[in-house]
């Protein structure tokens, strides 16, 4: 299992970063991205810190950990800016908080993420089929979500990535312990959101492929 979408005590995960990166060690994860939420207010504070015990724990696990951030109810036009702040500062991997159904995320989120070229776009709800279109061509990768809420919008969003070619990842925006799952659960995600079983390997291959392009690691 590659997860890319994880949040520590960070923001409003109930885990410290050791502790989360030891769990997904424990359950044999390949890799996993501390993704905690962002905005202007605290991308200095938050990136930083789990940066520091990334780097240190990757000398004591089999998962690889990655820095990351998920930028969060940020109004579409600073989405570029603080996409490339976050790069700056070094994080790994840049999720968007997406236009969920059950969330009052603002209108334009999608779109402006796949312009910043952000690598994740989580739980992008009732995307556009243009956006969809535009993602596909900018490589960026939509989320296929195991958490609850968020998960309702997964058939539509596979749908229109597998028409387009938009490449697709599973992710559990796990907040807490039991929100891991293993390979077989996320399979089974992926499978309830109209994936194709042959598809299944071109999902997986796509999380390895981000997590080696943002760890410099061959997977």
């Amino acid at each position: 299992m590659i997860d890319l979408h994880t949040h520590t005590l960070f923001s409003d995960g109930e885990l410290l970063p050791a502790e989360l990166i030891q769990r997904a060690d424990n359950m044999g994860h390949r890799g996993i991205a501390l993704t905690d939420h962002v905005d202007t207010s605290n991308l200095d504070f938050v990136l930083p810190r789990v940066r520091a015990v990334v780097n240190e724990l990757n000398h004591f696990h089999k998962v690889r950990a990655l820095a990351g951030v998920e930028l969060t109810h940020v109004p579409p036009y600073l989405i570029n800016d603080l996409t490339l702040q976050a790069r700056d500062m070094g994080a790994d991997i840049v999720v968007v908080h997406g236009e969920t159904i059950v969330e009052p995320v603002l209108p334009g989120t999608n779109r402006a993420a796949i312009e910043a070229g952000v690598d994740i776009l989580a739980h992008p709800g009732l995307i556009a089929a243009e956006d969809v279109a535009l993602a596909a061509e900018k490589g960026v990768t939509l989320e296929i979500s195991a958490r609850k809420g968020h998960c309702l919008g997964n058939g539509h969003v596979a749908a229109l990535a597998l028409a387009a070619g938009a490449p697709l990842a599973v992710n559990t925006d796990a907040h807490a312990p039991s929100d891991l799952i293993d390979r077989a659960m996320a399979e089974k995600v992926a499978l309830g959101a109209g994936v194709p079983p042959d598809k299944l390997e071109e999902i997986i291959a796509n999380s390895e492929r981000l997590l080696a392009r943002a760890g410099g690691i061959e997977v």
